[in-house]
Parts: structure tokens; sequence; C-alpha cells
């Protein structure tokens, strides 16, 4: 299957240079595309990825900070656009690990049409400098959707996970709405591929947490969660389609 693995990101120069090289010393390195979405970053970031596109790194990039749901909209149209099979989102601030990208993958083959990355399914695979009131947040998420969906869901708010483009071929799925620009898109697709009855599961994947000096999420308090929480209330209550 033609796949394009895309990790997003805004102002992470440091920790997106090791995203890349990690995923170059992968298993997928060569088989799948790469493409980095930079939403509209203001430090060294572009700079950083000429250096790689002698190794096949592609880049996309807004010319403003649109917000992670509005970035993650432009790779799926992208990925559309040039006839890939299948999109893998993952974190640009070097959370995720690029040799579990197989592991997705697998599902996707599988007949699968969501995979979504837990670190939750079955046992804990978080490591790093994760914050207490994220730890909760991330327990509290998937329980909410579980509720509204009468599915079992160990992890709603890991952003890596694999999906067959194919799945956007269901008009009921609406991604072009504004308010999904910011962490809204993410469970909002989640919601609805699980609602319409689309092939879903998840898979076991690290999320390990960068020191806190080098900042380990640009999520800001009580907006960022509010934005990630609103998908769950405004769809289950039926609010917003």
């Amino acid at each position: 299957m033609k796949t394009l693995v895309a990790p997003i990101a805004f102002n992470e120069e440091v920790k997106l240079r090791s995203v890349v090289e990690r995923f170059c010393k992968s298993p997928l390195y060569g088989q799948a595309d790469y493409l980095v979405m930079d939403d509209g970053s203001t430090d060294g970031t572009q700079k950083m990825l000429q250096g790689f596109a002698a190794r096949g790194v592609r880049t996309l990039r807004h010319n403003f900070q649109s917000g992670v749901g509005a970035a993650i909209r432009t790779v799926i149209k992208y990925a559309r656009a040039n006839n890939y099979e299948v999109l893998v989102i993952m974190a640009g601030n070097d959370k995720d690990d690029p040799n579990e990208l197989p592991v997705l993958l697998k599902e996707i083959a599988n007949g699968f049409e969501f995979v979504q990355g837990s670190r939750y399914k079955g046992r804990v695979g978080v490591g790093g400098d994760m914050p207490f009131y994220r730890k909760l947040a991330t327990r509290m998420h998937p329980w909410l959707m579980s509720l509204f969906l009468g599915v079992r869901i160990t992890d709603s708010t890991n952003g890596y996970r694999a999906i067959r483009l194919s799945l956007f071929d269901d008009a009921r799925i609406n991604i072009d709405q504004r308010w999904l620009d910011a962490y809204e898109l993410e469970p909002y697709l989640m919601f609805k591929a699980i609602q319409f009855k689309h092939k879903f599961t998840e898979v076991f994947v690290t999320k390990i947490y960068p020191p806190k000096k080098l900042g380990y999420t640009k999520m800001k308090p009580f907006f960022g969660w509010w934005s990630i929480l609103k998908p769950v209330f405004y769809l289950g209550l039926g609010m917003r389609k």
C-alpha cells in the first residue's frame, strides 16, 4: 500500500531533528514516503529540514500557525490528491517511536481502517516527564468517549495513528469544518470512525515525554484541554456533525 508518514510540528526545531533522524534509521525508511507538516514555524525548522531533503524528506508548510487540526487536514488532502492509500500521523516533538510504525501498518494490512496507537493497551507505555495532570486527563478522555460510543477505548488523545484514506470517502466525515482547526480534529476523526462502524482497533505503542526543560507540549491549560474534549461532548450530545 502506498503510505505517507507525516509528523506534525510547530516550532520544534531541536526535537523535530531527532524525529526525522530516528525515522531515517527505522525499518520503514525507504518503504514509505515521509513528509513533515510545518504549521507555520517561526524558528529554524525550515532551514533544518532543508538538510534532509537529499534523504527524501518532504515538507509542507502553512504560512502562519493555523492549528494542529488544520495542519492534519492539509496533510489528508495532500495524501488523497497524491493517491496515497494510507496516512500515518505522528508527533513532531519526538514522543513517538518510528520503529513502531510496522505495528500500526500491520493492522491496516489486516483490513482495519483506523488504527489508534495506545499507550494504555494492556500495559502502560509512558516514559519521561509526563506531568501528573496529563496522566489524569489521558485516562478521563477515553473513558468519556467510551461512554458516548459504547465501545471500550483505552487511549483517545494519542496522536500516533494510521488511517486508510478511503475512510474519507464517507461523506458523513466532514473535516472541512472550522471548529476542527485546533485539537478537535483528532478526536473527531476517531469518534466518527467508530460511530459509523468503520473497522477500528487499538495497538500498543510507547509515548516518551522529553525533559520538561525542552518543553513537553504546546497545549495550553484549559483552552487546549477544552479543545480536545469539545468533540466528545458536541458529537456525543448531537450538537455538531
